[in-house]
């Protein structure tokens, strides 16, 4: 079975892409593809080129007008109110035992310390 690729933007930690890979996941950060302080549009173009799930704290990415869920691989928006390597790795944490990765593809997912809140793509009954 082949790992779910997943790309972390620059706002995440070297430990959180290790986390993920010993968690099961393909993890990259976009720094490492040298995207360091690139426009949004440029690091989601690259996201959604290599169909990456797409982790950050960037709060931007949680408009579903410019990123309309079911048009893109997924997003995880970690919100923390202490941006601690700690504090988000425990949400992060508490989202993959909910449920794996691979069951957000193409959805909004926004977690804080207590809940996730889900957007899935609209579906036809």
């Amino acid at each position: 079975m082949t790992k779910m690729l997943v790309k972390l933007d620059e706002n995440m930690a070297q430990s959180h892409v290790e986390f993920l890979q010993q968690s099961g996941y393909n993890a990259e950060r976009v720094t490492d593809e040298g995207l360091s302080g690139a426009k949004d549009e440029v690091v989601w173009q690259e996201v959604c080129a290599e169909e990456r799930f797409f982790i950050t704290l960037d709060l931007d990415f949680s408009d579903v007008r410019r990123f309309p869920t079911g048009s893109h691989p997924g997003i995880l928006l970690l919100r923390s109110r202490n941006r601690s390597r700690q504090a988000v790795v425990k949400i992060l944490t508490r989202v993959i035992n909910e449920q794996p990765l691979e069951a957000l593809k193409g959805c909004l997912v926004v977690a804080d310390k207590i809940q996730t809140r889900i957007r899935r793509p609209f579906q036809n009954s």
